[in-house]
């Protein structure tokens, strides 16, 4: 094994603070993600992903374990966001469609963008914003990730 310094590169686990881990983990098998066997109901829940994992654990819990001071109130923008991409304009549609069936606020509908893309957004339950999104400049791979240029 080579030794290396700095960071890796990767994205392993996202886990997302949330107020309620038995509702948020309803509300992410609805969207169709795979609950793993090692969660702990009520206290932790992780899915697989095409990706890094992710992770839902109480928010007050989260804060405690990272030693963070402050909290943010409810519904508060956090600067984050996390993606799905799709393979098509149609694919955006039916996931924004999907999501709010499974209880998700839209925050932004499904259109056209800027840079040539198409996309929309939604909220889960904890307001961790979520955008689903067709690039036709990144192909997906047979993993389901973007192929960045």
């Amino acid at each position: 094994m080579t030794e290396t310094t700095g960071v890796p590169p990767v994205v392993s686990l996202v886990t997302l603070g949330v107020t309620d881990v038995a509702a948020s983990t309803r509300f992410y098998e609805q969207l169709g993600f795979e609950r793993s066997s090692a969660s702990v109901d009520g206290e932790v829940s992780f899915f697989r992903t095409a990706g890094g994992l992710l992770g839902l654990y109480g928010a007050d819990d989260l804060r405690h374990d990272a030693n963070a001071d402050g909290a943010l109130p409810a519904g508060a923008f956090r600067g984050v966001s996390l993606a799905v991409n799709v393979d098509s304009r149609d694919a955006v549609d039916a996931a924004l469609a999907a999501a709010g069936d499974a209880g998700a606020r839209i925050t932004k509908s499904a259109q056209a963008t800027e840079w040539g893309g198409y996309h929309g957004y939604f909220a889960d339950p904890d307001e961790h914003l979520w955008e689903i999104a067709h690039n036709p400049f990144w192909p997906l791979g047979a993993d389901g990730r973007p192929q960045l240029p």
